[in-house]
């Protein structure tokens, strides 16, 4: 069995900002040379969160005010105590921070309309990881 990780950065430039990184995963599960497995995506932040959807730019503001009406700033969070960032922590928490996909005959599975969204809910940064990890043979 195979295991190959890699990293990327990523700068965000938007508070919240969704960023198309599917490309980028798919170049690297077809340089793997793995034809079934699995492919792990994670971001290791407490700010930042992956979704899985169509990258259209209706539904892409759709997301960012139903982000900002469920995790509104200045709500009164405890956690703004520290860094008046709490909105974006529950977020990422609900969102989700990694992601499995299958990858059968050296392709990942995913729907015609499933695109993977690095999602910044507290920017700008200068760096985001995102770690990619294919495990297979």
């Amino acid at each position: 069995m195979k295991i190959i990780s890699k990293t990327i950065n990523i700068a965000t430039k938007q508070r919240i900002q969704f960023i198309d990184i599917t490309n980028e995963l798919e170049k690297f599960v077809k340089e793997s040379g793995v034809r079934n497995g699995i492919c792990l995506v994670h971001v290791p932040h407490a700010t930042a969160a992956l979704i899985l959807n169509e990258n259209e730019i209706g539904l892409i503001e759709d997301f960012k005010r139903k982000i900002s009406e469920l995790f509104p700033m200045n709500a009164g969070y405890l956690h703004d105590r520290i860094d008046d960032n709490a909105y974006a922590h529950l977020a990422s928490g609900i969102i989700g921070t990694s992601k499995i996909f299958p990858i059968v005959e050296g392709e990942l599975v995913r729907g015609t309309w499933q695109n993977l969204l690095l999602t910044e809910l507290d920017g700008p940064r200068s760096s985001r990881k995102v770690i990619f990890q294919v495990m297979g043979e």
